[in-house]
């Protein structure tokens, strides 16, 4: 196995056994066998637990920011915005509501005592920069004629939580481990036109949110 190959399977050796067991709890000869590996061959990788935690989290927020940025590509363009909002909604609700991802949030939380820096990265790569790059989408449709939103940045963090706030906090405080596709998709859509009800310009002819 090529180096790279045996640190991708570290690393998810690794998120598994933060998410099954904590910080605290983690083992990295646990880490080690997940993986097919020799505690030497992890710590030759990551100097210790701490940097292999700090290494996983990591990681998650590249993911994280890969996955935004994906998702918005096109909407800034967009010629048809109640349909390319409700999409953008829905893959961005089912991304942050996945699992693991719900668990590794919690799992950072309850270190960000230990690792302050490490918390404070994931709010910038993750909520942070999310709603500065879709407060850009925004001001592009407001150019376009398409939103009225005198402050975009909060247009963004209104859109965001609107999609987010009932499933995500449901999900960080185990109300719900998982949800039915259409529930997600119910409340993205719900979030567009609640959003387009407030954001958007009078449309001649009907609702703009429907599409």
């Amino acid at each position: 196995m090529r180096k790279d190959e045996k640190r991708r399977a570290i690393l998810s050796a690794a998120l598994a056994e933060f998410l099954e067991h904590g910080y605290v709890g983690a083992g990295v000869d646990r880490v080690a066998a997940r993986a097919g590996a020799s505690k030497v061959t992890v710590y030759a990788h990551f100097a210790d637990k701490q940097a292999l935690f700090m290494a996983v989290i990591t990681d998650a927020i590249a993911e994280a920011e890969r996955t935004g940025l994906a998702a918005l590509s096109a909407l800034a363009e967009s010629d048809d915005l109640p349909r390319d909002l409700r999409a953008f909604a829905r893959e961005h609700i089912t991304t942050v509501t996945r699992p693991h991802l719900v668990r590794l949030r919690r799992t950072l939380i309850g270190e960000a005592g230990r690792f302050p820096d490490l918390a404070r990265a994931w709010h910038r790569a993750a909520p942070e920069r999310g709603h500065a790059t879709l407060a850009g989408v925004i001001t592009r449709l407001a150019e376009r004629g398409l939103l009225v939103a005198a402050d975009p940045l909060l247009a963004a963090q209104h859109l965001n939580y609107l999609i987010l706030s009932v499933p995500l906090n449901e999900a960080m405080f185990g109300v719900r481990e998982a949800y039915e596709e259409a529930e997600l998709h119910r409340w993205a859509d719900e979030a567009v036109r609640v959003f387009l009800a407030a954001y958007g310009r009078p449309h001649p002819h009907g609702d703009l949110s429907r599409g």
